[in-house]
């Protein structure tokens, strides 16, 4: 797990959103996680969808002492005052079925308005809704995960002979998204269609996650955030107590290594790299 740094004073923040944990799986980076709930106190959390990955769970179980840690950490908060607020994505969807109740202090919502320091009024949804493959064709969305996760495997196995090489560690799965045109495309889809919802509502703008890409910008007059994910890119969306937005990148700020220390399961031969798969 990433190391903790208790001689450091905690970062405060008015609101912290955090989407796209999918915990339940190997490639959350749950010792990141633990890092930055650790570090950080706020007013106000919105989990934005796909905390747990049920679509992964109903196949294989995998739940760490960080995943453990995780929730502990989100639930303390709650207890200690900070207002928590989940708003389950499509991974999480079976939560939907309980919108509207508090469990343990977290508040489960379809959708959220959320208030800045400013006076400013923001849509807080997770974004599903508006990716057409997920609403209209379940089949290849699920078919996009089994891709997606693919693509972490060879991930791994690529940066182990990296780090065996001496070199740093570099995202395969995240630059062969970058080169496909039509990837680039969905994205400007999605992050259109979301601003314009925003702007339909009379809203200044939307904070969403689903796609795992961290963004900050103005679309068509409203401003669009997406908060990423902590698989890859690891990042938060944070407000300041003037109602100031920042997308923090934890691991690049804390130089946080991506090639996991975590020992090899049980099982593993003798010189496996820490972090590969037990099968692939």
């Amino acid at each position: 797990m990433a190391g903790t740094r208790g001689a450091e004073p905690r970062r405060r923040y008015r609101t912290v959103f955090l989407s796209d944990l999918h915990l339940g799986t190997r490639g959350c980076r749950a010792d990141f996680l633990v890092d930055f709930l650790r570090r950080m106190e706020c007013e106000q959390l919105y989990l934005v969808g796909d905390i747990v990955d049920g679509w992964r769970l109903r196949k294989s179980w995998y739940w760490d002492v960080d995943h453990d840690e995780a929730i502990r950490l989100v639930l303390k908060m709650a207890r200690n005052g900070t207002q928590v607020t989940y708003i389950p994505g499509n991974h999480d969807e079976m939560l939907r079925d309980w919108l509207g109740l508090e469990i343990a202090g977290v508040r489960l919502a379809k959708e959220a308005v959320h208030k800045a320091a400013d006076g400013r009024r923001f849509l807080v949804i997770h974004g599903d809704e508006f990716d057409s493959v997920v609403r209209y064709a379940k089949f290849l969305a699920h078919l996009g995960d089994w891709a997606y996760d693919s693509a972490l495997v060879a991930n791994r196995w690529f940066n182990a002979l990296r780090r065996r090489f001496g070199y740093p560690y570099w995202s395969l799965s995240q630059w062969l998204k970058r080169q496909v045109k039509e990837a680039v495309k969905a994205i400007d889809r999605f992050e259109t269609a979301l601003a314009q919802e925003a702007r339909r509502r009379g809203l200044d703008g939307v904070v969403c996650g689903h796609i795992h890409h961290a963004e900050m910008r103005e679309v068509q007059g409203v401003l669009y955030m997406n908060d990423g994910d902590w698989v890859e890119s690891c990042t938060a969306l944070v407000e300041h107590a003037d109602g100031r937005f920042e997308l923090v990148d934890w691991a690049r700020e804390n130089q946080l290594s991506f090639f996991r220390a975590a020992p090899a399961p049980a099982g593993t031969p003798a010189g496996t790299p820490a972090g590969l798969p037990e099968t692939v």
